[in-house]
């Protein structure tokens, strides 16, 4: 079998939700072409789907050393760091993303995820309405802005006022 079959092969697995499985295909990609950045960076999204996240992000780390400008690897590396709760990190993945591919709807939003998990709701506003200008039917968009706008409007509401005298 060819790798691009074996590659194949695997995300129809992924999509039936057959990831142990699919990470064997994976691997045997791997096995026959070790920099293959296509199979290292849907093997670390499997395994992220397997909850096996600090293994994914060293996929998506030896996929950079490959393709340091790959923004799948740098957006999903970015997702795996903001479910270890490390959302600065994964805030810089996401920028070095757009830095490439400026116009990059999920890393905004995906950003903007983060910056409200720091309580940066604002700035996470601001994400997500540059996210729904490239798209405007993003759901994740569109759900977490109605989210974060909910949260602004609660905190505000606690917020004493302050008054001039």
């Amino acid at each position: 079998m060819r790798n691009s079959s074996l590659l194949n092969e695997a995300y129809d697995l992924c999509e039936e939700g057959e990831y142990t499985l699919a990470l064997e295909y994976y691997d045997l990609v791997l096995y026959k072409e070790p920099s293959n950045v296509t199979a290292l960076v849907n093997k670390g999204v499997t395994l992220q789907n397997l909850r096996k996240v600090k293994q994914s992000i060293k996929c998506y780390d030896i996929a950079l050393e490959v393709d340091y400008k790959n923004v799948d690897a740098l957006v999903n590396k970015g997702s795996a760091l903001h479910t270890l709760g490390r959302y600065h990190d994964a805030i810089d993945c996401y920028d070095r993303a757009l830095k490439i591919q400026p116009r990059y709807a999920m890393a905004i939003a995906y950003k903007g995820l983060s910056l409200g998990e720091l309580g940066l709701l604002k700035d996470a506003i601001k994400c997500f309405n540059s996210a729904l200008k490239i798209d405007k039917k993003y759901d994740i968009a569109l759900n977490n802005k109605a989210l974060a706008l909910e949260l602004l409007k609660k905190n505000s509401k606690l917020k004493p006022k302050l008054r001039r005298a």
